[in-house]
């Protein structure tokens, strides 16, 4: 299947098109993860033609079914929709991906065990295995009831730096301008743990309440928000540090990461205009993270903020702080347990001598991000339905296209593979902006502020409620559906939200009916 289409069949070279010239120096910035083949002038040419915002909505974009280019898979009315490889993996990386998926479904134990290669959980963990988090590589979803864990979602915390205690920042290799400068608390870390092994005491319970809003949409419609309020119960070691900052956290779904992580640098930040240059209330900016990985300031592009710039990163750090697991990038083996939670650094762990005196070697986590890199995205459904062409030039005419940029074309990679020079279609542009304060969770973290959120790719997300079994939306879950998310948005996205509200109420259900087909 690799190779099923070139770009030199789509369309004729065009000039291109006029983009956003940031202000700031972002040249350093590079791709470091990839091998790449430098594009030329044509190619170039032809990518700003097939990926230009469309002119006639009457009928649907040349490829635009297929969101992951090459790599998409049929999609199935099944709970596996998001499960499935990359269609245009060989025979060889296919056995690669199914060898990460048992890591990644893997069920970790404590040490010392029997089962050395499933041994090291803990002390202190969110889950007992990815899977349990990314359930069926889907969303998580926030606690449904008194009853209910909050298995997928847990609640990050760091605590202000103040000017007297921070360091002598031009010294430092790791240094990113921009940043804002918090520090975990110091003695819960940097995000929050509900479980524990025996004899360690959890960390805290994740506690929700929510208080309704109703909202008058046009037409007469209402309809009813919920407004959560968090509280981080039962704390196991004594009071959060003061002006503790908490930020609740669902696991987002898994497709599609490989190819977002192939979107050359360049193409993302042609979309930042961080002063809003061109005047139309968007200011799309950059998280530049430091990369243990590389050594070097690189995009973040992973997390609900962007706080990862690779796929690898974002695993290990999920290793260690979902699951209190070591990786090369992360080789404590205790994971999250701070220098105060003595017990819990003492505790014996999984490191294995042969592995390097770690419980995930480099093997380890090398297949478990290949894992998550080819988890394929699935076919868009409708893409001809006459209500489901009107909801896209809705969503265009709205200006949600500002922030969920549709398409790009990966980069040419010099050894192949199934993201290599793939037109895809994530409707995102992997940029922060400030969603106001309704959504606000008022904790920095990096470049971005304590209102500022990660545009989040829209591809596969009308099969949650096929894949996941709920509706929820969002970072922490609040949205029950795919309106509710949209009435959230506010900030840069304030404008948009009141067109949604006062439009005609079938141009509304047209745009959800959009949505519901990605």
């Amino acid at each position: 299947m690799r190779g099923w289409y070139t770009l030199a069949a789509l369309l004729i070279p065009t000039a291109l098109s006029a983009q956003i010239m940031p202000p700031e120096d972002w040249s350093h910035l590079q791709d470091l993860h990839l091998s790449i083949v430098p594009r030329t002038a044509e190619e170039a040419a032809r990518i700003a033609a097939v990926t230009a915002p469309p002119t006639d909505f009457s009928a649907p974009r040349a490829f635009e079914e297929n969101g992951g280019g090459a790599a998409t898979v049929r999609a199935r009315a099944m709970a596996d929709a998001f499960s499935l490889p990359s269609a245009n993996l060989s025979f060889e990386e296919e056995l690669q991906f199914r060898v990460g998926n048992g890591l990644f479904r893997r069920v970790w134990v404590s040490a010392p065990a029997s089962t050395l290669a499933s041994d090291g959980l803990g002390p202190l963990f969110n889950a007992r295995s990815c899977q349990r988090c990314h359930l069926k590589d889907g969303r998580g979803h926030p606690p449904e009831g008194p009853d209910d864990s909050a298995v997928s979602m847990f609640l990050r915390v760091s605590i202000p730096v103040t000017e007297a205690e921070t360091p002598d920042l031009e010294a430092l290799e790791t240094y990113i301008a921009g940043t804002h400068h918090t520090a975990p608390d110091p003695v819960y870390g940097a995000q929050l743990q509900d479980f524990s092994l025996p004899g360690h005491a959890p960390e805290y319970r994740l506690s929700v309440r929510y208080e309704p809003l109703e909202l008058r949409l046009s037409g007469g419609e209402v309809a009813s928000l919920r407004q959560p309020v968090y509280e981080a119960a039962d704390l196991g070691y004594g009071p959060l540090a003061e002006g503790a900052m908490l930020s609740p956290r669902v696991a987002p779904q898994m497709i599609g990461l490989g190819l977002l992580e192939a979107i050359p640098t360049a193409d993302i930040l042609a979309y930042a205009d961080p002063e809003d240059a061109d005047g139309d209330g968007i200011s799309g900016r950059p998280n530049v993270v430091w990369s243990a990985e590389f050594g070097a300031p690189m995009l973040g592009r992973f997390g609900l903020k962007a706080g990862e710039a690779t796929v690898r990163a974002q695993s290990a750090a999920a290793f260690a702080g979902d699951m209190g697991m070591s990786t090369p990038l992360h080789p404590e083996g205790w994971g999250e347990c701070t220098a105060a939670q003595t017990l819990c650094r003492e505790q014996v762990d999984g490191g294995d001598p042969e592995h390097g005196g770690l419980e995930i070697d480099q093997t380890g986590l090398d297949l478990v991000a290949f894992y998550s890199r080819n988890l394929a995205v699935p076919a868009r459904r409708n893409v001809d339905d006459p209500q489901v062409l009107h909801g896209r030039e809705v969503f265009y005419q709205t200006g949600c296209a500002a922030c969920h940029r549709a398409n790009y074309v990966t980069h040419r990679l010099q050894d192949g593979g199934a993201q290599s020079f793939q037109l895809i279609w994530p409707y995102s542009d992997l940029l922060l902006h400030d969603m106001g304060e309704g959504l606000a969770d008022h904790r920095p973290e990096g470049r971005a502020t304590g209102r500022e959120w990660r545009t989040p790719p829209l591809w596969g997300i009308g099969l949650t409620q096929t894949v996941s079994g709920h509706s929820y939306f969002l970072h922490d879950g609040r949205a029950r559906s795919l309106l509710e998310a949209v009435l959230w948005h506010g900030g840069e996205a304030e404008s948009q939200r009141d067109a949604v509200i006062t439009m005609a109420p079938e141009d509304r259900a047209a745009l959800i009916a959009f949505l519901e087909s990605l």
